[in-house]
């Protein structure tokens, strides 16, 4: 097991494990957002029920969600490093046939996301970035108001612009991400078409959407 998991296909199937753990997690969120149209009361009750009774559960899921972002991030790294051991001098002329320009912007959009993650921590989650000075308000019913913090936050056209960057470089990463997990854990056969993927931008598009369609309906007025 030590061997394997030391090699590069071992490598390879821990970043597709984990990779697929924040997939489940993206869609999971993408569906608790969207309750923003139902109003302020939904997404209220629902950010209270999270953070009600049960909490244990929540932690347990951070805590797998850290793991397997750490691990991923890590295995990333060590891959990197092996690729350019192998071959410290790069090549003359790059003329790609069967790669798609997610495939190859994963490392640099990588990083890109793990920046905006940590944004995204502070700004909604322990509220440290407060763009909007809504932080600490509570709704009618004393809780917490995540409603208003956000249509407040998106309302600041910065903010937006971040998020929705953000998300085109999420899609992407998912993109081949979603695409390659499977070829990683040897469950996926060779394709003699590998430019034809179908599940993966499929995906992609639904949860870049997902999770753009909130701070464009806040911009456009149609929360508020």
């Amino acid at each position: 097991m030590r061997r394997f998991l030391g090699s590069t296909v071992g490598k390879k199937a821990i970043m597709a494990v984990t990779g697929l753990v924040w997939v489940g997690y993206l869609v999971v969120h993408m569906a608790g957002n969207l309750q923003a149209f139902a109003g302020q009361e939904k997404i209220n009750a629902y950010s209270a029920l999270l953070h009600g009774p049960g909490v244990e559960l929540l932690w347990l899921a951070r805590v797998v969600l850290i793991v397997s972002l750490v691990l991923h991030v890590v295995m990333a790294a060590q891959l990197t490093a092996r690729a350019r051991a192998a071959r410290p001098v790069g090549y003359h002329g790059r003329d790609p046939q069967v790669s798609t320009w997610s495939s190859r912007t994963m490392r640099w959009g990588g990083v890109l996301i793990l920046a905006f993650l940590i944004f995204h921590v502070l700004h909604l989650t322990t509220r440290d970035i407060d763009p909007a000075g809504y932080a600490t308000t509570l709704d009618a019913a004393g809780r917490y108001d995540i409603y208003g913090n956000v249509v407040a936050s998106f309302r600041t056209w910065w903010v937006s612009v971040l998020y929705l960057l953000a998300m085109v470089v999420v899609g992407l990463h998912l993109w081949h991400g979603v695409w390659s997990f499977g070829r990683s854990l040897g469950v996926a056969r060779p394709s003699a078409n590998p430019m034809r993927r179908r599940v993966a931008p499929a995906l992609a598009l639904a949860i870049w959407l997902g999770f753009s369609l909130v701070p464009i309906a806040i911009l456009a007025g149609v929360i508020q």
